[in-house]
């Protein structure tokens, strides 16, 4: 293993699922070796000031990208940071946190791949790219519910910020090596209460991925129509695409997880659905906790490639 952090990059619009994300792979390769930092904190305005310079918080003259670029360039050396943190709740900046990096970190938000110097510090990069409709829908959801926000003030946010979105946001998936799209079944009636959905994995050429095509190729799957692989073209330029449903079950799953398990020794103490009862696991609004395999089978994917990164 490198004595260097290795770091994960996780970028998406506001609500894409970036946070439930990073803690998922966080639980997957234990709290105790994870460092988390959200480029979020390093916002230039609170949010009374950027209100009265009609300014969003996407848009990067609005955040210290300088500062951002050198405390990557920082942690990717194994040094400690300073770093800001940005209350959600209040709106304001409480006292900044010095922080450590561990064995890996993970950055997750809105601008880490904006500029070449972030890029240049990531080991593996990924965009969260769910519909839009998802989106609006898990940001109704969090900001009513956890921020103190009445529905109407949400939906004229997102209105107000869909320019800075398309201009600055969405192109950064150009940067990523796979870009995750969770998306509800056609039949959903409320997509933001939806657990189980499906997945749909874009995987980039620009690092290698796991050969499934032992398992998954055009010559028939065994595995089911649940899980897909096939190829396209994304932005212009040809991908792989792995699909997996949100009904798909473990012993679909089993096969796909043996080969990633089997090609990076390390992994395999992470590996079996069975085993680690953390690897996919969601909380609905009642409390009840379900399984989903497209997202365990997501976050043992991005783990994959950060223990390939650090051998």
């Amino acid at each position: 293993m490198n004595d260097r952090p290795i770091i994960l990059g996780i970028v998406g619009d506001s609500a894409a699922g970036k946070t439930t994300l990073t803690r998922g792979i966080a639980q997957v390769l234990g709290e105790d070796n994870v460092t988390i930092i959200c480029t979020d904190d390093y916002h230039r305005y609170d949010r009374v000031q950027r209100a009265e310079m009609k300014i969003s918080a996407l848009h990067p003259d609005c955040n210290y990208l300088d500062i951002i670029e050198q405390h990557l360039a920082l942690l990717s050396e194994g040094q400690a940071i300073l770093k800001p943190i940005y209350n959600h709740s209040t709106g304001a900046f409480d006292p900044p946190e010095y922080i450590e990096p561990r064995k890996y970190v993970i950055v997750e938000g809105l601008l880490g791949y904006s500029t070449r110097k972030m890029r240049d510090s990531y080991d593996v990069t990924t965009y969260l790219a769910p519909p839009e409709s998802l989106r609006a829908a898990w940001k109704i959801k969090r900001d009513t519910r956890k921020r103190g926000y009445q529905e109407e003030q949400v939906l004229e946010q997102l209105r107000q910020r869909e320019p800075d979105s398309e201009a600055f946001i969405r192109p950064q998936r150009k940067w990523s090596d796979m870009i995750v799209s969770f998306y509800p079944p056609d039949d959903t009636e409320d997509p933001g209460e939806n657990l189980l959905l499906n997945a749909n994995l874009v995987l980039r050429p620009t690092i290698p991925h796991p050969d499934l095509s032992t398992i998954l190729n055009s010559e028939g799957n065994h595995l089911g129509d649940a899980i897909r692989l096939g190829l396209d073209r994304d932005m212009g330029k040809p991908v792989d695409i792995l699909q997996i449903d949100g009904q798909a079950t473990q012993e679909q799953v089993r096969e796909l997880e043996k080969i990633m398990c089997s090609e990076v020794p390390y992994l395999g103490q992470f590996c079996s659905l069975e085993g680690n009862q953390e690897l996919g696991k969601i909380t609905g609004t009642t409390g009840e906790t379900l399984q989903s395999y497209p997202l365990a089978l997501t976050q043992l994917l991005i783990t994959y490639h950060m223990l390939k990164a650090a051998t």
